[in-house]
């Protein structure tokens, strides 16, 4: 069941009982004024029994059974709260807003074929941003109940664009987004479970989960059926090079380097493994060799911010300030949110003599390397290898 915040719900609520014609005699106006009053105070009970008090005595008004179908949806009534909402529909069916909260009812009861042709025009064609969103969120569910993952998907992206901070949304998408790549990789399995596209899920699979030796393994029996399999080595080399960074063994590291040339003699124009050859080779001290690399990760993909920053870093060593600055530039321009990258250019900007550039660069470093101690903590899966400054660097 969706459950939603309670704040928003308030404002769906006013907007959906709106006001009682002007005609109505005063008492009655007094009491609904009454009921509204409650209603806004956030007092769902007392406005329930006030609601339903005046429904009672006025039962040919639509907008009180529409408030009523509402307080009802929010109290988790839902059979309530459709049977309310229905005959406000039959008394006016011009009141704005039933449409969508009555197939928001029948999703909650499990009628998803009913709610659907409803939900989906109600999501499309809603200017009210939490009506859109309540509407979205139970489409997705929907779309879900009824196995129509890729239409959940679509729902997903679009509730993303509209509310990119909204907690709850995100929360759903996630749930979404992995729904989908598990049946997905559910459906890989079943119409090509002999194949390299199954092991090769298999093996990223492993590899995102920590299981590095398994990884490995599944990595090389695609390669034993496909030796020309392009990224398999690179896969494996990152493999070895994480085991190496939590045991720090020489063995993983050399058998990490083994497989990243292996990938480039297969695949000349691979970044990503002539990169991390030249990362390799940095920090073992090699700054020629290091040099070659990176500068061919760059040449074959001029805007790899890691490389250029390895470009940058290493001709920088070398005694060659100004011509690393255009490097680590460009490195900042790809990457503003990478702080060694602000670093190494405040120290390029201090060698050069240029002091206000380096204060800058060195603020930037500051900021973002203050911000980054506790994301530390949290793991992170990315593609090339990320280049890090000591926590007690100073420039």
């Amino acid at each position: 069941m969706m459950r939603w915040q309670h704040s928003m719900f308030v404002v769906a609520l006013l907007l959906l009982a709106g006001h009682l014609p002007a005609q109505q005699e005063e008492g009655l106006q007094r009491q609904y004024a009454e009921a509204q009053q409650a209603l806004a105070a956030g007092d769902m009970g007392r406005a329930l029994q006030l609601f339903t008090q005046l429904s009672h005595a006025n039962p040919k008004l639509a907008e009180l059974h529409a408030t009523l179908g509402a307080l009802r949806y929010q109290q988790g009534d839902y059979a309530g709260a459709l049977e309310e909402l229905t005959a406000a529909r039959k008394l006016k069916p011009t009141l704005p807003k039933l449409d969508g909260l009555i197939a928001m009812c029948q999703a909650e009861l499990g009628h998803f074929q009913e709610a659907l042709p409803r939900l989906e025009v109600t999501f499309k064609t809603s200017a009210d941003p939490q009506v859109k969103r309540m509407s979205g969120l139970e489409l997705e569910r929907v779309y879900s109940a009824l196995d129509r993952d890729s239409d959940a998907v679509r729902v997903a992206l679009e509730l993303d664009r509209l509310y990119p901070k909204d907690p709850e949304v995100l929360y759903h998408n996630e749930r979404i987004f992995g729904n989908y790549a598990f049946v997905t990789v559910q459906r890989l399995a079943q119409v090509a479970p002999d194949s390299v596209w199954r092991l090769q899920a298999e093996a990223e699979a492993y590899e995102s989960q920590g299981s590095l030796d398994q990884a490995i393994a599944a990595y090389k029996q695609i390669l034993d059926r496909d030796p020309g399999h392009h990224g398999m080595h690179y896969r494996i080399g990152r493999c070895y090079q994480e085991k190496a960074r939590q045991s720090h063994g020489a063995d993983d590291l050399a058998a990490a380097m083994q497989e990243y040339q292996a990938e480039l003699k297969l695949e000349p124009n691979h970044a990503n493994a002539a990169y991390e050859i030249g990362e390799l080779h940095r920090t073992a001290g090699e700054l020629e060799q290091a040099q070659e690399y990176f500068a061919r990760a760059v040449q074959i993909s001029p805007e790899f911010p890691e490389a250029n920053l390895g470009l940058g870093t290493v001709l920088a060593a070398l005694g060659q300030p100004a011509a690393a600055l255009p490097y680590l530039k460009r490195a900042v321009a790809g990457d503003p949110s990478d702080e060694a990258s602000w670093y190494r250019l405040a120290q390029v900007e201090r060698s050069l003599g240029d002091t206000a550039g380096q204060q800058a660069a060195m603020q930037e470093f500051q900021r973002l390397h203050k911000a980054s101690l506790a994301a530390r903590m949290a793991p992170q899966v990315r593609d090339v290898s990320r280049q890090e400054i000591a926590p007690d660097a100073a420039p």
